[in-house]
This record gives C-alpha cells, sequence and structure tokens, in this order.
C-alpha cells in the first residue's frame, strides 16, 4: 500500500527545454560517481544534454514532484540500431539519490515501455546494465527483461574494479 501512495507524490511526462538543469542535477553526480552507466565520468554538460536529449521516436521524459515540479528522475529511449534493428528500443534511467526507493525507476521503466510502444517499437533492449549494479538488475528482471548474456569483466568499476555487463531484453 504505501508504495501506491508514494508513486502519487510524482507524475512522468515527457521532457522540456526547461527541465534541463534539473535534468543535470540528477546525471552529473551518477556520471561522475561511475558506478552505473559507461559515459566517460568526466561528460561535459553539453555532452551530456546531446547525448541525454533524444527525438521522436525517442523520447526524453521525467519524473517531477507534484506539488514542487521538481526533477526526481529522468529517462530516455531511442532506436537501439539503425535500418534493419531499428525496431528495437533502448533506454536508460537515472534517480536522484535522495529519490531512491520511492519506486521512480519502475515508474520510469513502466512509462518507456509504454511510449515506446505507442511509438512503433517491437522490443527493448538493454545494451549495458552493470553487473554489480544489483537492485537495477532485480527491478529490470521484475519487469519482465531478462539477461540475454554477460559480457565478462566489460566494465570498469572504480570501487571493485571489472565487473560484467549484462545484454537485457524484452519484447513490449
Amino acid at each position: 500500500m504505501a508504495a501506491v501512495s508514494q508513486e502519487q507524490t510524482f507524475d512522468i511526462r515527457k521532457a522540456t527545454p526547461k527541465d534541463w538543469p534539473g535534468i543535470w542535477t540528477i546525471l552529473e553526480p551518477v556520471i561522475r560517481d561511475g558506478e552505473t552507466f559507461t559515459w566517460d565520468r568526466d561528460t561535459t554538460e553539453e555532452d551530456a544534454r546531446s547525448k541525454w536529449t533524444k527525438d521522436a521516436p525517442g523520447q526524453t521524459f521525467v519524473a517531477v514532484h507534484k506539488d514542487t515540479d521538481e526533477v526526481l528522475g529522468t529517462g530516455e529511449f531511442h532506436a537501439n540500431q539503425a535500418g534493419g534493428g531499428s525496431h528495437v528500443a533502448n533506454a536508460g534511467y537515472m534517480v536522484g539519490a535522495n529519490n531512491s526507493g520511492q519506486g521512480i525507476a519502475r515508474a520510469l521503466c513502466a512509462y518507456s515501455l509504454s511510449e515506446a510502444k505507442a511509438a512503433g517499437f517491437y522490443a527493448m533492449q538493454y545494451n549495458a546494465v552493470v553487473e554489480s549494479n544489483v537492485r537495477a538488475v532485480w527491478l529490470w528482471q521484475s519487469m519482465g527483461f531478462r539477461i540475454l548474456a554477460t559480457v565478462p569483466e566489460a566494465f570498469d568499476h572504480p570501487e571493485i574494479g571489472y565487473v560484467g555487463l549484462h545484454v537485457m531484453y524484452r519484447k513490449l
């Protein structure tokens, strides 16, 4: 019952240009930590904005507090490949450290699955889920994703060294 009341404190919607400062406050610490995303830890704000902002049929979206419109988390989806692979979406999500455990990542994922299907995608694939990010692995599996393969030692975690990257997939 608690999860329902927590989910009611935020909305998920398409991002607008005015959301960027809030999105950057979420992205920057995750990028700098270097524990869950394969981005260079010194990625500039300009490069991050270019990389995170997606055009249709992809989308960039935010979870915002219903009362304050504060950005609590963000996500994006886009075609995983071009041409013959463009029917499969790829997505990423980031939640602010102070907002962990509130169901925001689950809601961002659910939103992206629904919106990607509505945009005409057939399936969704995650190319690089860090295997030491056990909370995310568990969450994506609970959302219907399965691990297709793990590339051993493909991610250099700043604290624990080389760990695997999971390729995860589900139909929409």
